[in-house]
């Protein structure tokens, strides 16, 4: 089992990663960051918007289940927002470079370090 550290060094570790976070999308905190090229604080409580918007829209519309991961594919980067289904409430927020990154592997890779999360 690894804590936010060390989840975060593991994602660092992701082909193309530029930066990282663990967010609880409640009040937009960040409780964990690694890297640099992006406001994370930032990042993090626009995010957290966008999970909650998601989550609504899903409420109303009765589509059941929870959400695997958001991508948000800007010119160069990649951006992955996947809420922890061990902890609700909180996501994992990876930023990608698109030239450098394979994002079926980064979204499987994530997904084995969100089991692996204890928060």
């Amino acid at each position: 089992m690894a804590n936010i550290s060390d989840s975060l060094n593991k994602i660092m570790e992701l082909s193309g990663c530029v930066a990282c976070a663990i967010v609880d999308y409640n009040n937009g905190t960040v409780l964990g960051k690694k890297g640099s090229g992006v406001n994370l604080e930032i990042a993090g409580a626009g995010n957290s918007e966008v999970v909650k918007a998601q989550l609504r829209v899903m409420k109303q519309l009765g589509i059941p289940g929870a959400i695997e991961d958001i991508l948000i594919t800007l010119s160069n980067q990649y951006h992955i927002i996947r809420p922890l289904t061990s902890r609700v409430g909180l996501f994992m927020y990876i930023v990608l470079e698109k030239d450098k990154a394979n994002l079926g592997m980064s979204r499987y890779k994530a997904s084995l370090i969100e089991a692996d999360l204890i928060v």
